[in-house]
Parts: structure tokens; C-alpha cells; sequence
């Protein structure tokens, strides 16, 4: 890599469901840190939602609310390319290519293949079936070096590296390696509030709490999270769903709020009730402000157009660069 250059990130961010406090504190907190040290491509990944939603009615109103979201939890449009993948149209043109190298049995194979096609038995469409043919070309697309992902999504990033390869055997180097970023310490994962796994999008709504969650509405979730009559002996372990609401305590609370409740609970003094309501408070502070910034950028459509023309402007920049290079060394430029 040449000195001083900034190694390159892409990441892309599906415009179905709410975001939620998981998604921050496992992407986006860490997405606002690599833009000031990194060359960042976020990409809203519209296409990406037709495999799964094909009627749009409603994209243009997903689009809109997850890049508000976006950037009000801290995404600077001015630092990083936040675009709309059907606004590259370069991305078509390579995911055709790499279509070329890609084989039915493979694809096949994928899991996330298998759980589609059983959840939606009556909609196995092609654009299924090549979802990360497509994932491939928004990576390789830019010649991203690191790409933010989840332990879900790693093996759709080893396709990638394979894609890449086989272009770059079969015709010449153009394509890095993608290598999954990985954040170490700074990756968390925020448990729903029911002690049951983690939060999401789509599943147990009542225990995840979203950043379009109005004041009242989360303190309801905060309070009906998980608890029991507490711990009978000093310094106990703490069973799982109390660790949970210790561990959303330390997201959004002082230390001196959470040395206080640790300090209860090891003498057997805690009160869930009490330790709640504060975490409810703690949370409204957190969670207000991202949700009000981000309703006053949802409704400026204005203001929202000029950010993906930006950053598409920015992404096709790059884009063009690398299909320029592609068309060559495949041998298309007559």
C-alpha cells in the first residue's frame, strides 16, 4: 500500500427493519471511529432488500430512515461515501462478471441460501440464489481491504476472497483480498431484554429497544426486563439475565450508578425495581437525542437527497476506477 494512503472499508447496511441499540453498539459506534482513519464506503443495500422484499412500496421511506439513522448516531456524510447501491450502477455491471465465475453448486450450499429458500419457499429467485455474487461485487467493487461483518456474514466474506481469486487467476491481479475488520475489544453484543439471546431487528420486538423507541415505550421495555427476587448470598455469581442488565447499565450509565448496583447486589441489598428505573432514565438520555436528530433528517428530504448524490458521487469515483480496470484485463476494451 503506498505511505499515507488510508486502507479502504466498505460496509453495507439493509434498509429493512428499525435500527436498535445492537446495531449501534455493534456497528455503528465503531463504523463513526474507522471514518476518520479509514477510506469508508457505506452503502444502504436496497438491491440487496428485492431478493427478500419485492414489493418497494415502502423502500423509499427504509431508505430515508436508515440513513437518518445513520447519521445521527454520528455517520459524517463528509468523511465517509454514504450512498445507495442501486445508485452505483457499476455494481450491475460486475456482479454480471463475477456471475461468470460463480457456480451453481456453491451457491447452493450456502446457508443463508438454505434459511432463505425455507422461509420463503414460493420466492427462490435467482437474485437469492447469487446474493453473495452481489455481496462479492459491493466489496471487490471499491478493492476493499476490510470489511466490518458479523460471525453470520463471514462466510459470505470468504466467497468474496474467492471471487477475487478466481478473477484475478483467471485474468489478472486487480482484486485484494477482502479481510474481515476485526474490532477485538470494541465489539459488543447488546442482549435483548428478555435474557434471551441478543437483540434484532425482527424478532422479539418487545425486548429489544430500537432508537426510534419513544421515552415511554422504553422505560415500559427497560421494566419488564428479566429479574428475579435477588441474589441470598454475598458475592454471588450472577446468573445470565442479571449480568444483561448490568451489562446495558454499563452502555448508558455513570460509573458511580453502576458501582452502586454492583456494590448491592454483592451485599444482597439490590432492588431490581430501583436499578431499572435508572437504567430506563439512563437509556431515555442515550436514546432521545439519536431519535429526535434523526426524525428532523428523516423528514428533510432535501437535505437527504444531497447526501446520496454525494456519496454516490464518491462511490462511482472509485467504482469507475476499478471497472475500467476489470473491462481491460478481462480483454472487453475494443
Amino acid at each position: 500500500m503506498e505511505k499515507g494512503k488510508k486502507q479502504i472499508v466498505m460496509s453495507g447496511i439493509r434498509p429493512t427493519g428499525f435500527l436498535h441499540l445492537g446495531n449501534y453498539f455493534g456497528a455503528l459506534r465503531n463504523y463513526v471511529r474507522m471514518q476518520d482513519e479509514y477510506e469508508c464506503y457505506f452503502m444502504v443495500a436496497d438491491l440487496h432488500s428485492l431478493t427478500t422484499h419485492p414489493d418497494t412500496k415502502e423502500l423509499k421511506g427504509h431508505v430515508h430512515r436508515v440513513l437518518a439513522e445513520n447519521i445521527a448516531s454520528g455517520l459524517d456524510p463528509d468523511k465517509a461515501a454514504l450512498f445507495c447501491q442501486s445508485h452505483v450502477r457499476e455494481t450491475s455491471e460486475l456482479y454480471l462478471y463475477l456471475n461468470m465465475l460463480a457456480y451453481k453448486g456453491e451457491l447452493e450450499k450456502t446457508p443463508t441460501f438454505k434459511d432463505k429458500v425455507r422461509l420463503q419457499p414460493d420466492n427462490v429467485n435467482a437474485g437469492l440464489l447469487t446474493y453473495p455474487v452481489l455481496m462479492a461485487a459491493d466489496i471487490l467493487l471499491h478493492r476493499a481491504a476490510l470489511v466490518p461483518v458479523g460471525k453470520d456474514q463471514e462466510q459470505h466474506l470468504e466467497i468474496a476472497r474467492t471471487y477475487a481469486n478466481r478473477f484475478n487467476h483467471r485474468y489478472s491481479d486487480v482484486f485484494p483480498e477482502p479481510q474481515a475488520f476485526n474490532f477485538g475489544q470494541a465489539l459488543v453484543k447488546v442482549p435483548s431484554l428478555d435474557g434471551e439471546g441478543k437483540m434484532s431487528k425482527s424478532e422479539n420486538q418487545n425486548a429489544t429497544l430500537y432508537l426510534a423507541d419513544s421515552d415511554d415505550v422504553i422505560r415500559k421495555k427497560v421494566m419488564k426486563a428479566k429479574s428475579d427476587s435477588g441474589p441470598t448470598e454475598l458475592n454471588s455469581k450472577k446468573p445470565d439475565y442479571i449480568e444483561n442488565i448490568f451489562l446495558l447499565m454499563s452502555l448508558v450509565s455513570g460509573k458511580d450508578v453502576i458501582e452502586k448496583f454492583e456494590a448491592d447486589y454483592n451485599n444482597c441489598t439490590i432492588r431490581y425495581g430501583d436499578m431499572k428505573k435508572q437504567l430506563g432514565e439512563d437509556m431515555v438520555k442515550f436514546i432521545a437525542p439519536i431519535r429526535e436528530k434523526a426524525e428532523s433528517i428523516r423528514t428533510d428530504e432535501k437535505y437527504l437527497k444531497e447526501v446520496m448524490e454525494k456519496g454516490a458521487e464518491k462511490a462511482r469515483k472509485s467504482a469507475n476506477a476499478t471497472m475500467e480496470q476489470v473491462r481491460e484485463h478481462m480483454g472487453l476494451v475494443y
